[in-house]
């Protein structure tokens, strides 16, 4: 026990907390997944459908319509696989890439809170991540 609290009712606590500070609506959902496919595709390029879906965790119908959305965006674009010529390739195209890089849109809600802390707080929450990074 730390301080009366056992790690599993910090861990709910810090759940609970982490909802609380970050937006987490369907857009912010819909914003996630997109970057998590986007990450999957930038990882494996050129990536296959049953790639991203195995690195996502999804099954490949559920890919498959997302990666569609992806490409009608313009962030992915699709190609003749170099290997197999019956099997399409996946890859991201320059703004994929820059959607990917940008945390910005991400972390604007978390940030426009953060800079309400006193810099003592700011240090403190420095401190706790310093702490869970280490630990991870």
């Amino acid at each position: 026990m730390i301080g009366g609290s056992t790690p599993e009712a910090l861990a709910a606590r810090f759940t609970g907390v982490t909802h609380m500070w970050v937006a987490d609506g369907p857009a912010q959902r819909t914003e996630r997944a997109r970057r998590q496919l986007l990450a999957a595709i930038g990882a494996n390029e050129p990536a296959t459908l049953n790639q991203v879906a195995k690195s996502v965790g999804r099954g490949a119908p559920a890919v498959s319509r997302s990666v569609d959305a992806l490409v009608r965006s313009g962030l992915v674009e699709r190609m003749q696989d170099p290997e197999h010529r019956r099997r399409l390739a996946l890859r991201l195209t320059k703004d994929g890439r820059e959607r990917l890089s940008s945390r910005t849109a991400g972390n604007a809600n978390l940030q426009t809170k953060l800079e309400r802390l006193a810099n003592s707080e700011l240090r403190a929450v420095e401190r706790a991540i310093e702490i869970l990074e280490r630990g991870l």
